[in-house]
């Protein structure tokens, strides 16, 4: 596939313009310039992810589709937050396990925002059940993943981030190996793709180059959760 660039400068400016005028009325004035320059430039980047993708595991999804694909919505839940703005001036996208509808399953996830977009993937915020089985698992295969994620590849190329209890939960050995770990209550990476990267056509492969990277990660709590990878 010929390198594309999907992004422009002028994409990135108008994201910062809708970042400082997150109203109704500023995005009714422009949205088919937000279409035009940011969304539709977003989708063409996730359909040329279908392919390497399944090449990195075929049981996962990159979905185009401007409604009900891979591409998070536009429009903020605001019931229940301090924050009532009604946007998302950014654009996330989740490209999803197959059973993901049917199941709690990890993502691969990629992220564009002026100054803050990376690529990654993982569990975010799973549910106690979800979450417990994880840790389960941990105890019963550390050392599938210390060698996933506790390699010096791995640490120098990712941020593992995300929640944490500050006490072990209530029944896990306190000195277990990976308590840190089980600790956890998410279990996602990242890193971030510079501005130059994200309007260039380096992108494509800075995306996939970085689910790559992610992959035995995410290989490992599919096991734990009893997916295919």
């Amino acid at each position: 596939m010929a390198a594309t660039t999907y992004f422009t400068p002028a994409s990135l400016k108008l994201m910062r313009e809708f970042a400082r005028n997150n109203n109704r009325e500023w995005f009714t004035a422009n949205k088919a310039r937000w279409e035009a320059v940011v969304r539709d430039p977003f989708l063409h980047l996730i359909g040329d992810l279908a392919t390497p993708l399944a090449k990195i595991s075929k049981h996962y999804r990159a979905d185009p589709r401007p409604h009900g694909g891979s591409m998070f919505r536009i429009y903020r839940d605001t019931r229940f937050a301090n924050d009532k703005t009604p946007y998302k001036t950014w654009l996330g996208a989740r490209l999803a396990h197959e059973r993901a509808k049917q199941v709690p399953a990890p993502s691969f996830y990629m992220h564009v925002q002026p100054g803050d977009s990376f690529v990654g993937g993982g569990l975010w915020h799973p549910e106690p059940p979800t979450l417990n089985r994880v840790r389960e698992f941990l105890v019963d295969n550390p050392a599938a993943w210390k060698k996933a994620v506790h390699n010096a590849r791995f640490r120098t190329a990712f941020t593992i981030g995300g929640d944490s209890l500050t006490r072990p939960p209530r029944g896990y050995d306190a000195q277990h190996e990976l308590i840190d770990d089980i600790k956890r209550k998410d279990f996602a990476a990242w890193r971030g793709i510079d501005d130059k990267v994200v309007c260039s056509s380096e992108l494509r492969d800075a995306v996939v180059d970085g689910f790559k990277g992610v992959a035995p990660m995410l290989d490992y709590l599919c096991a734990a959760l009893d997916l295919e990878f």
